[in-house]
């Protein structure tokens, strides 16, 4: 299914064709900031051209705004998933943080993008991708986070919402408004993504250098670090709280890991760090700022999260396999503020 999928019989593009697949790129764009997962979302568009495409063509016609019958039946379709997902993240190993967006020209090797379709390269980089932001939209209700994030991100009207969420116009009007004032209570002061650079640059440097004084200088005191492993590598499996526990954990990761790399990227849009292991990536960490101090650390290092992050140059990109690390690191334990056993970045 693509964009230049000629009609029968004419040889040339079908009108209509290119028009539907045309709103691919704001679906996968709503899916994601739905579902914080990249694949989840690339499947909710999927299943909605799915549907699509199973009615007649005397059906299709019928409808006044393809645009907006897709909008209205990807947003259903991820409320289901939504609410199947709090169960699946209920069985979640360890910590669920969402899939961490690259930005791929920060990748480009001086050849072209070899697949030229990745759904990484349809999502906008703007403040509502930013990892704080996402975090604080997995503690709402399903509803909720339809209802604000069709609204208040995509503006669409109550009247519309509704259609979506199966409520009257007035109750999403309410769910939105609760879920703003989460917003409102979990936001800190963003740094400009100038000053945050700077900041995760000095981060950089100093856990390169293993100077664990500057580490702790550059952490809030109430500082948490929550890793992501999924259970297919080694991550603590709780969060890791204070800026001197947090500083030891990452001094003992580069003790036991003395090949990791590590890059400044741009992670949903914000400065951030990518870890790799003879140029395989393995640990991709978002930060959050209270001004100048880190205050909160995500770290996904499951590998399945991690398949937007594979260099173009890597020769797995070829086959559109992930990048694996050299080796799966064990485990930690749930109870450990440090690295028992293997790297753990």
């Amino acid at each position: 299914m693509t964009e230049t999928t000629p009609a029968p019989g004419d040889g040339e593009p079908d009108p209509g064709l290119t028009l539907i697949m045309s709103e691919r790129r704001q679906l996968t764009n709503l899916a994601y900031r739905l579902l914080g997962s990249l694949a989840e979302a690339e499947d909710a568009v999927q299943e909605t051209y799915v549907r699509w495409y199973a009615m007649s063509r005397e059906e299709q016609e019928a409808i006044e705004s393809p645009g907006a019958w897709l909008t209205k039946v990807a947003g259903r379709i991820c409320l289901d998933l939504l609410g199947s997902a709090r169960a699946r993240r209920e069985r979640y190993v360890g910590e669920w943080v969402p899939e961490p967006l690259p930005d791929r020209t920060e990748w480009m090797s001086g050849r072209l993008d070899h697949g030229g379709g990745d759904p990484a390269d349809r999502v906008t980089l703007d403040e509502s991708v930013d990892m704080a932001f996402l975090v604080v939209l997995e503690s709402m209700t399903p509803a909720e986070r339809v209802s604000f994030i069709l609204h208040d991100v995509f503006r669409y009207p109550f009247t519309e919402v509704a259609t979506i969420v199966g409520r009257t116009p007035a109750a999403c009007r309410q769910l939105a408004s609760s879920a703003r004032r989460r917003i409102g209570a979990a936001r800190t002061s963003m740094a400009p993504a100038r000053g945050q650079a700077g900041v995760v640059r000095d981060f950089k440097q100093a856990w390169e250098a293993q100077d664990i004084a500057a580490l702790v200088g550059l952490l809030d005191p109430d500082a948490t670090m929550i890793a992501d492993g999924g259970g297919l590598v080694g991550a603590a499996l709780r969060p890791v709280s204070g800026s001197g526990l947090i500083a030891r954990y990452l001094i003992e990761i580069g003790i036991r890991a003395p090949g990791m790399t590590l890059l400044e990227r741009s992670v949903n849009g914000r400065p951030g760090l990518v870890a790799q292991i003879r140029g395989a990536t393995v640990t991709v960490a978002a930060f959050a700022l209270d001004g100048d101090r880190i205050t909160r650390i995500w770290a996904v290092r499951n590998p399945e999260k991690l398949r937007p992050w594979t260099p173009d140059d890597d020769p797995a990109a070829e086959s559109g396999r992930p990048a694996a690390p050299p080796a799966p690191a064990p485990l930690l334990s749930s109870d450990s503020a440090a690295p028992d056993r293997g790297p753990a970045v």
